[in-house]
Parts: structure tokens; C-alpha cells; sequence
């Protein structure tokens, strides 16, 4: 694995624990009720552009 870099180990890592994590939170999400999600963009000064953010709303 000579290519393996920060960005590359960073992102399996990152991969790996979302495998693991995976069906614990499909189990959770079904017994929850369903939700609605809004998405509003709002303009972040330390960015210096619009961004999106997500809310989940019962």
C-alpha cells in the first residue's frame, strides 16, 4: 500500500466505522416516526457563500 496517504487512511477509517454503525441506525430510524426534512440556505460570513443546512422536523 504505498499510495496510502492522510486523505486515503482519513477516508477508510471514516468508511469502516459507518459500516459498523450501519445497521444499528437502520434499526433506530425504523422505530422512529417518520420526519420531515427542511433544507435552507443561509449565508455563512466565514465562508463567504451560501450554505445549506438540513433539519429534521416531526
Amino acid at each position: 500500500m504505498s499510495g496510502m496517504n492522510r486523505r486515503t487512511f482519513l477516508a477508510s477509517a471514516a468508511a469502516a466505522g459507518a459500516a459498523t454503525r450501519l445497521p444499528q441506525v437502520a434499526v433506530q430510524a425504523a422505530k422512529t416516526p417518520p420526519m420531515r426534512r427542511v433544507l435552507t440556505l443561509v449565508y455563512d460570513k466565514s465562508m463567504g457563500m451560501m450554505r445549506a443546512v438540513e433539519r429534521l422536523v416531526p
